[in-house]
């Protein structure tokens, strides 16, 4: 478990290794995006709140409003971090399914670049989009979590301290971490004979990150190399390694884990994408021989070795589909073309995106007593759903292209779903949740009352085009 003491005093060091791990973990996300976003100085960057609010887009496939511009002002970038951190409190923890807990977390630290309270939500977002909910596949791992969510923030609460010295602690209760601990200790650490014991200094020589491609793709390592090298090379090597072959993001650089106390953070920051690459554990067969070698095995590990091939072969194929499906729509997007072939480009990607839909649905049902996807399910999901809010994304964008009165029509019917598609979360206090409740209503009467001069627009510009036609005639 985390000690608190250890967060609240951050180093200059750890706090430039974490700032540079969590630029390069949102880049490698904003680069999904169309058009791609690019973070240089993290701290500058996410004062308006414009990037916080498009990586969270992209994590989760959903449309969050944004206000944007040239000339946005201090306002505009404390209301649109507020959305980002009110999106963030409605969601639920995967472990504890309690609402994550942003506490002493505001939009005005946020927009006043505060570095502490700025890596302390970036980690947040971490925990919550990408440890939690990939640990969170792993079965046999799921008692670990305790009575409280694994993605808890919070500040230190000594009053003493100026606002610029506090520290933002993510208590992490022993589920995600724990979780994606055990994992490494019994899949990549005994393979190869070395002890895992933290996310730290066990990872310094390098050895470790070398065992874990091991686990993954054995003729990539040799161990025995590996053990005669210096922490640099073999730092270097498997960073490159792991780059090369297996596609993960190099978040780390040997002088960041080379050193006395390697950052924890930034550490599982880049040891959780492993997973996505790891063989998924749910899928199994009977005929595995029962002795007491297995026996002495953890149950989820013998499930490694016994998941059927051909289901993960289906899902690999449909997550490279996805993959690719989401560059040629990127593509597509911005070629120069007139508007009419843009639509029709993007009918022939509907097509396309219609035929797969069945099967993208079958392949991420679950099979589990307790509902929850196997690890390949999930990723596969989740690359379905970029695909989804893509295509989303560009049929509102060319309604909005259309000629007035159509553009306009395009743009108020685009909010007038996303309105009414955005949920209400059910808080403990249940007047509360009445308040929020009546507040949707009150907006949704606001905002519909223009709903008659709409369709009056529309039917208006019907019967010009019917006019028209007569008058051709």
């Amino acid at each position: 478990m985390f000690n608190q003491s250890d967060f609240l005093l951050f180093s200059d060091e750890q706090e430039s290794v974490q700032k540079r791990t969590f630029t390069k973990w949102i880049n490698t996300h904003l680069a999904k995006r169309n058009p791609p976003m690019l973070v240089n100085d993290l701290f500058e960057d996410i004062k308006d709140g414009v990037m916080l609010i498009a990586l969270l887009e992209v994590l989760s496939g959903q449309k969050l409003p944004c206000e944007q511009g040239r000339h946005l002002k201090r306002i505009h970038w404390v209301a649109n971090i507020g959305t980002a951190l009110k999106f963030l409190e409605g969601r639920r923890s995967v472990y504890r399914g309690s609402p994550i807990k942003l506490v002493n977390i505001n939009s005005t630290d946020i927009a006043d670049g505060r570095p502490s309270i700025v890596l302390g939500l970036v980690w947040t977002i971490i925990l919550y989009f990408q440890i939690e909910e990939l640990t969170s596949n792993l079965p046999q791992l799921q008692p670990l979590s305790s009575s409280a969510s694994s993605v808890e923030s919070v500040v230190s609460s000594e009053t003493a301290s100026p606002p610029s010295k506090r520290k933002v602690v993510t208590k992490v209760q022993g589920s995600a971490r724990k979780a994606l601990l055990k994992w490494l200790q019994y899949t990549a650490a005994k393979q190869v004979g070395i002890e895992i014991k933290d996310f730290g200094q066990s990872w310094r020589s390098g050895v470790a990150f070398h065992s874990l491609i091991h686990a993954i793709r054995p003729e990539l390592v040799d161990m025995e190399k590996v053990r005669g090298r210096s922490n640099r090379e073999n730092l270097e090597e498997a960073f490159t390694i792991a780059e090369a072959e297996l596609g993960i993001p190099r978040l780390l650089d040997p002088e960041d884990v080379d050193v006395e106390k390697p950052d924890e953070k930034s550490v599982m920051t880049y040891v959780a994408q492993f997973l996505k690459y790891y063989p998924d554990p749910h899928h199994t067969v009977a005929d595995v021989p029962e002795n007491e070698e297995l026996q002495a095995i953890p149950t989820f590990v013998i499930s490694f070795m016994k998941f059927k091939k051909e289901d993960r072969l289906v899902l690999r194929d449909l997550k490279v589909w996805a993959e690719q499906f989401e560059r040629d729509i990127a593509r597509a997007q911005v070629a120069e073309t007139s508007l009419q072939e843009k639509y029709q480009s993007f009918k022939h990607f509907r097509v396309q995106y219609e035929v797969k839909r069945k099967q993208f649905e079958l392949a991420t049902q679950s099979l589990r007593k307790d509902g929850k996807l196997s690890l390949d399910q999930a990723v596969v999901k989740q690359a379905w759903e970029r695909v989804t809010s893509r295509m989303l994304d560009w049929h509102i964008h060319l309604d909005k292209s259309l000629p007035a009165p159509l553009g306009t029509i395009g743009a108020w019917l685009y909010r007038a779903e996303a309105a009414l598609r955005e949920e209400v979360t059910v808080q403990q206090a249940h007047e509360e949740t009445a308040n929020t409740i009546h507040r949707k209503l009150e907006q949704h009467k606001d905002f519909f009352r223009v709903l008659s001069l709409v369709m009056l627009n529309f039917i208006n510009f019907l019967g010009n085009i019917k006019c028209f036609r007569i008058h051709r005639i």
